[in-house]
């Protein structure tokens, strides 16, 4: 029943792409006009997942429509995208996308979009080669996570928005300059808090491999159960592996990321001695009313909750 519902969905996206909408009623077609007159006209711009969403905005400010294919919460390395996804990128004018391997469903996206541009807001940026399991020698594709790239995505960010429109040059180039100048405080206000942290304790524990770039901003040594969110995450011979090396180093704290499952990192924590302290923002920001609604303050409520975690104590 499921595969016969999925294959219905995709019948009716090929209709919607090939043929547009369908007739509507006398009654119908005069409230869609009266909604067209309301309709946001603005050019969209569709980025892959949520954290990129708030980075092109920033940039964009007014003068485009920015939106994520991906809402708050949603895993993105093993997405699946669905019909109504590709009417969305239909409508882009422009999609954004992380690249290094993150959006491994995108080649297929893309395929169904031959006339949508696609700019990756990693190119510039040296890639850290993931060091272990069946990703060994893969690019680590949470860039993002280093304050140090995020300049750079920022960069192509507002030179991906001036090709697609000449006439807005100047707002991005001052949006950009603002949000960059914002992302060197914080990366200064963080630099500054984790300074405070003993040798012994300058340990992330996590599920994913995501701290990677992070890890080398911050000086710190990370230890995670898997490197990369995939199918099968927690297996025996991973969380030996953790456990082994908090209990040895004697690490206090173990975290986790909002878009998996915690129970490994937990199972660990229990069998180590140490405290599970807490999630951490990465793939996803949260809703508006939760803890890291915008990049920068993923970013700081993430090490806020390490630096408590590891000390017991709120960082200043």
């Amino acid at each position: 029943m499921k595969n016969a519902m999925r294959q219905l969905s995709w019948l009716l996206v090929g209709v919607l792409l090939v043929g547009g909408c369908a007739a509507l009623a006398p009654e119908q077609r005069e409230t869609t006009g009266q909604r067209q007159t309301d309709r946001d006209e603005r050019p969209l711009v569709l980025t892959t997942f949520t954290v990129l969403a708030d980075m092109a905005q920033a940039v964009a400010g007014d003068r485009l429509r920015v939106e994520s294919l991906l809402k708050p919460g949603a895993e993105v390395h093993s997405y699946e995208f669905t019909p109504s996804d590709l009417v969305r990128g239909q409508e882009a004018a422009l999609i954004l996308e992380n690249g290094l391997g993150l959006e491994r469903w995108g080649d297929r996206f893309y395929n169904s979009l031959p006339n949508v541009p696609r700019v990756t807001l990693t190119e510039g940026i040296t890639p850290i080669p993931i060091q272990e399991d069946a990703y060994r020698g893969q690019p680590n594709p949470h860039a993002w996570m280093s304050p140090q790239n995020a300049l750079i995505y920022v960069d192509n960010i507002r030179k991906a928005l001036t090709d697609l429109d000449p006439a807005g040059a100047e707002i991005y180039a001052a949006n950009a300059a603002a949000y960059k100048a914002q992302i060197r405080a914080l990366d200064q206000e963080l630099r500054q808090a984790l300074a405070a942290l003993p040798a012994n304790k300058r340990y992330i524990v996590t599920c994913e491999g995501a701290f990677s770039y992070l890890a080398r901003d911050y000086d710190l040594e990370e230890v995670y159960l898997w490197p990369v969110n995939a199918d099968e995450e927690g297996t025996p011979r991973q969380m030996t592996r953790v456990i082994d090396i908090v209990r040895r180093q004697q690490i206090p704290a173990v975290f986790c990321e909002s878009t998996v499952n915690a129970g490994p990192q937990q199972q660990v924590a229990r069998e180590s001695g140490a405290t599970f302290a807490g999630i951490f923002y990465v793939d996803s920001l949260s809703p508006p009313e939760g803890n890291a609604p915008t990049y920068l303050e993923l970013l700081r409520y993430n090490i806020h909750t390490l630096i408590r975690g590891l000390t017991g104590r709120t960082a200043s």
